[in-house]
């Protein structure tokens, strides 16, 4: 489910947009290296999208893979992959924040390592009618599943102060007050329910933008973010890996920004005992429990010059890697500590 970077200008024009472009995976070799899969071993795809790391997974070692993803699409798209690896892949619609879930009932073997693309995959941002894209004209709808609000739903809902606080917070966008306020002013006068309506609206909005970045880019980010839970999301879904996987086994995140890539590598750093300890001025902070992982490279790991040369969009990409330690999950240690007082 990559993003795969900013959604730039295709050279074609909008006459490629009944051709969505296949799904070209960020930094496949890079995962496939930091999963480092075994024989007979299980692994996790939470983010299933075109296939690509549960293909290379397969590829590399006899294993079995568990893909899991929430866009029906993406699920029906990944069947013949999943034939011609019958036994050995399985799919399993639905959010990998619930990976917990989904997989109880179809796995009771450990799980070896857990592979995060995170974002929108390029198969989803270049067909029009999903509303991912602010190159093409479609429905202002932005879900990765079928269900909740839409994009529009929110655009024609917030009150101009929610909308600023969201396109600010999620889209870290700087002209956010003066984009709410344009979209306020706009949906008095029609209802804003088409991709290439927002993008006028935010255009006209904004004085200025980053080279080579469209002005809407911020505030599509924004609102698919908002959509999907996406941060809430990936909150959930790191917890459930740390729960899920044995000793020894390891978790890789691909993000594509920085509201992402921090909420990693936060994660990573306090679970493997790097974040601040406790301050002599805090006394009473409770002790901080054993580390859950040890960190496979305290430094991140981004694309070379020849892929973002061959695939533009993975410019953004960021991998972080860690690896499970043999210590409780930091939720089940807090439960065991009260439960010993």
């Amino acid at each position: 489910m990559t993003e795969r970077g900013a959604d730039r200008p295709s050279q074609a024009g909008t006459s490629d947009a009944q051709q969505p472009a296949r799904h070209v995976p960020v930094l496949l070799d890079a995962v496939v290296d930091a999963l480092a899969p075994q024989d007979d071993a299980v692994y996790v795809d939470g983010t299933f999208g075109g296939g690509s790391y549960s293909e290379a997974l397969l590829a590399a070692a006899r294993c079995r893979v568990f893909g899991i993803d929430r866009d029906p699409d993406a699920i029906e798209s990944g069947r013949d992959l999943a034939e011609r690896h019958a036994g050995r892949l399985r799919l399993l619609e639905g959010r990998f924040g619930d990976m917990e879930r989904l997989l109880a009932p179809v796995n009771a073997e450990p799980i070896a390592g857990i592979a995060l693309d995170l974002g929108i995959s390029s198969t989803q941002l270049d067909t029009p009618e999903r509303g991912f894209s602010f190159r093409f004209d479609g429905p202002l709808d932005m879900r990765m599943g079928g269900a909740g609000r839409t994009a529009a739903d929110l655009v024609e809902s917030l009150p101009e102060t929610e909308l600023d606080e969201l396109i600010r917070a999620f889209g870290e966008e700087r002209f956010s007050r003066r984009v709410a306020r344009a979209i306020a002013s706009a949906r008095q006068r029609r209802r804003i329910r088409r991709t290439m309506e927002l993008v006028e609206i935010v255009r006209a909005a904004i004085p200025k933008s980053e080279p080579g970045q469209d002005p809407a880019t911020r505030t599509f980010q924004a609102l698919r973010i908002a959509v999907n839970d996406e941060l809430g999301e990936l909150d959930r879904g790191l917890a459930a890996a740390e729960r899920l996987l044995a000793p020894g086994g390891r978790l890789a995140v691909v993000s594509f920004h920085s509201l992402e890539d921090r909420r990693v590598k936060d994660f990573m750093r306090r679970r493997s005992g790097l974040a601040p300890g406790a301050s002599r001025h805090q006394p009473d902070r409770p002790e901080r429990p054993a580390p859950s992982f040890r960190l496979l490279s305290r430094r991140v790991i981004r694309p070379d010059a020849a892929e973002v040369a061959h695939n533009p969009r993975a410019r953004a990409a960021r991998l972080r890697a860690a690896e499970r330690t043999t210590s409780p999950a930091w939720l089940a240690s807090a439960v065991q500590r009260r439960l010993q007082t």
